[in-house]
């Protein structure tokens, strides 16, 4: 338990009817900081009844120049139904950078989706992103960012009363260690797995498996320190998912209609959100000496 967030970012308040078309809102927020430090966790809330409605939200941080424009400075986090937040392991750093602005991208379903549905107009739907704070000289080795994984193979086209399968995959040109991940899709997904690929011996691991996916359910699967896949430079991260357009879905609302690719909660997508802590090659040696020696205490101490 943290307790209460070092620094709470609100969005602007916007009204959201009842029903209609999906909406996106993208309002930038100063955050309120003064100096560069790093963060320990983040979670995204919305306010209210609010949560029925906005289907995820995005946020960014902006650094506003001379000529009132804003330079991107990384990500924040990334917020969809059901979530409950990110936890940046200790030894690492993502950053947020001195007089931050949030800019928010937030998609809004009209009605909302799932069991929490308001079915009403949500006046001045507010969306909040709590940031916990590491203290001001916190020590760390290696920085952390968060990051969409698109996966490009395989056509995400689904007849009615048909399925797909898609797949992406992604190097490093240095080690690093899989920190979080969460697959991204709508109503139709049904599963996702994350592999990875080595080159040298030929083998792939499957690192971890997401079945019953609901859209109502997005999780940061978060990684314990002493078990976080690590990948070595060179080694592939393969990225699947499957999706259902038949009546067997539970999740799909219309087995009758052509789905594609897009934005609207009725279209489909196909990526992961990943937590990457970027090592460099004595890093990555002393972890997996760390490991070793830790598994060799382990046998001995049950032998």
């Amino acid at each position: 338990d943290f307790g209460q967030p070092d620094l709470v970012v609100p969005s602007t308040p916007i009204d959201v009817p009842a029903s209609g078309l999906d909406m996106w809102h993208r309002p930038f927020v100063p955050v309120g900081n003064t100096e560069e430090r790093c963060i320990k966790a983040l979670q995204v809330k919305p306010q209210g009844s609010a949560k029925a409605v906005v289907h995820h939200a995005n946020s960014t941080f902006r650094l506003l120049q001379e000529d009132g424009s804003f330079n991107q400075a990384g990500r924040a986090t990334e917020y969809a139904m059901g979530k409950l937040g990110e936890i940046i392991p200790d030894g690492v750093c993502r950053v947020l950078p001195a007089d931050a602005y949030i800019r928010w991208s937030i998609h809004m379903y009209p009605g909302g989706l799932g069991a929490t549905a308001a079915n009403d107009v949500i006046e001045g739907n507010v969306v909040d992103l709590g940031i916990w704070l590491h203290p001001a000289d916190y020590e760390y080795e290696y920085k952390q960012d968060l990051a969409s994984y698109r996966i490009r193979e395989g056509e995400l086209v689904m007849a009615p009363h048909g399925t797909a399968m898609t797949q992406g995959f992604h190097s490093f040109d240095h080690p690093v260690r899989i920190d979080s991940f969460q697959p991204h899709g709508h109503l139709r997904l049904r599963s996702a797995s994350l592999e990875i690929f080595y080159p040298e011996t030929g083998q792939t691991e499957i690192i971890s498996m997401v079945s019953n996916w609901s859209a109502t359910w997005h999780q940061s699967h978060i990684f314990e320190d002493d078990v976080a896949p690590l990948v070595p430079t060179g080694a592939v991260l393969i990225m699947k998912q499957w999706f259902d357009n038949t009546s067997a879905n539970p999740n799909n609302p219309d087995p009758d209609q052509w789905v594609d690719y897009g934005q609207r909660t009725a279209d489909e997508m196909s990526h992961f959100w990943m937590a990457v802590s970027h090592l460099d090659e004595e890093g990555y040696e002393k972890i997996v000496e760390e490991r070793e020696a830790a598994e060799e205490e382990q046998r001995i101490a049950v032998s």
